[in-house]
């Protein structure tokens, strides 16, 4: 959760509601597929949650240091519950094991958001090919019902280890079988994404979402599309090799005039924080977008996984968790 949670997309949507924290009530517990639940949380007072829209995801406080996101996948216009699907990873940093073992009906978790970068809306005249691979099917649920809703042409190719693993497969084939596409590995259905997805178009919009290695297929298939056909979301962070500034840095916080020397091997987030500035994060390497900090001056380079490129080459905002200075001094609005 996913992101990139990131992505190559166009449209920026920030919540008003991003950095609101709330403690909200666990309704139902679901099973789903194999290893992935469901938790459905609902207010204590029974008022309503507030909207959210396809791609939006939450972050769930589990403690000190744990924090995870997962997309909101349930009814868009059921304001009175946000439903959340977490796929139990034992080699994981324990947030997930936690939230599948431990957390019960009745108990409240601490949930901050909802917060969107992977934005999603219907343009008349587009197609929309979407593709998840696993767990990725989150964020693309709501995206799907909200494209069917405006009678869209779309399909979903959903990839997964076997049926039994995909959640919400059943519902999605019930409800559209001729739309949806399924690759399961145990039945040798591979998804070969240069067949599916053809030569480039310019009335076509990719949104995929799931493991890394689909990500980069998708985008190698893509490459001679228009930019702005691409949308992803990440649930793992990018690989980048050393930075373009590898000396020490500056960073001037021009609300207290301040200035931070960024060491090598330092993040941005954690010299401020030293520093005493307040910078809400989460995951840290650049997947969530928790971290955005406004950039007045300077060269940035951009090591994370939310921004798109046209975002990125204004340096306008940085994920101060993992991107840098490209420069000796940036000037940031802390």
């Amino acid at each position: 959760m996913r992101g990139s949670r990131g992505g190559l997309c166009t449209i920026r949507r920030v919540s008003l509601f991003s950095a609101v924290e709330r403690d909200l009530v666990v309704a139902a517990r679901t099973v789903l597929a194999e290893g992935v639940l469901a938790l459905d949380l609902v207010a204590h007072n029974d008022r309503d949650l507030p909207a959210w829209t396809p791609g939006s995801h939450v972050d769930v406080l589990l403690g000190p240091g744990l924090e995870r996101q997962y997309s909101l996948c349930g009814d868009l216009a059921d304001r009175s519950r946000w439903r959340v699907a977490v796929l139990r990873e034992p080699a994981g940093g324990g947030g997930s094991v936690a939230l599948h073992d431990r957390v019960e009906v009745g108990q409240r978790l601490r949930v901050r958001g909802p917060r969107n970068h992977f934005a999603f809306e219907v343009t008349p005249g587009t197609r929309y090919r979407f593709v998840a691979g696993g767990i990725g099917i989150t964020p693309l649920r709501a995206m799907v019902a909200a494209a069917d809703a405006a009678g869209a042409d779309w399909t979903l190719d959903y990839a997964g280890r076997s049926r039994t693993t995909m959640a919400f497969l059943t519902e999605l084939l019930t409800a559209h079988p001729d739309r949806v596409r399924v690759h399961a590995a145990d039945e040798g259905a591979r998804l070969d994404v240069t067949q599916l997805l053809g030569g480039p178009r310019t009335d076509t919009s990719v949104h995929v979402c799931g493991p890394g290695r689909l990500i980069d297929a998708v985008e190698a298939a893509l490459a001679g599309w228009p930019a702005q056909a691409l949308h992803v979301e990440r649930f793992e962070a990018k690989e980048f090799g050393e930075p373009v500034w590898p000396d020490p840095f500056e960073v001037e916080l021009a609300l207290t005039g301040e200035t931070v020397t960024v060491a090598p091997g330092e993040s941005v987030l954690e010299a401020v924080t030293a520093a005493g500035a307040v910078v809400l994060s989460s995951c840290r390497v650049g997947t969530c977008g928790t971290c955005e900090t406004p950039v007045l001056e300077g060269p940035v380079e951009h090591r994370d996984s939310v921004l798109t490129p046209d975002e990125q080459a204004e340096d306008t905002v940085m994920m101060v968790c993992v991107s840098r200075a490209a420069g000796p001094r940036i000037v940031l609005d802390l």
